[in-house]
């Protein structure tokens, strides 16, 4: 079978959705070093809800890009952590947040021009 993005029953368009996620993409950059904890990430994302951080871990998880561990302590200690796919994703979008970064300068700029510009 060839998967086509461009054609709207297609999965791989749900795939694309997913991943361009703002919660998936920094989700994933938190997990390149190591396993997180849910607290630890919910804390290092500022504006995540703790459902949406839930919700965005069962789908990442559901996909096979991150993996879940549960830890028998009292409480429930529970990691995450990338998969080898979760790590071949994160090779593309590293770049992105780089670019991201890198470039704001530039966007907010062109932002504020245009705001100028639409004031005349």
């Amino acid at each position: 079978m060839r998967w086509n993005p461009y054609a709207a029953q297609c999965p791989t368009r749900q795939l694309l959705d997913r991943i361009a996620d703002k919660w998936v993409v920094l989700v994933l950059g938190l997990l390149e070093p190591g396993p997180q904890r849910f607290n630890a990430l919910r804390r290092q994302i500022e504006g995540i809800s703790q459902k949406m951080l839930t919700q965005t871990l069962r789908s990442l998880e559901a996909d096979g890009f991150i993996t879940r561990r549960v830890f028998p302590t009292v409480p429930v200690t529970v990691e995450y952590e990338l998969t080898p796919l979760g790590r071949t994703l994160n090779g593309v979008l590293n770049p992105l947040r780089e670019w991201a970064e890198k470039n704001m300068s530039r966007v907010h700029k062109a932002r504020e021009n245009r705001g100028a510009a639409d004031a005349k």
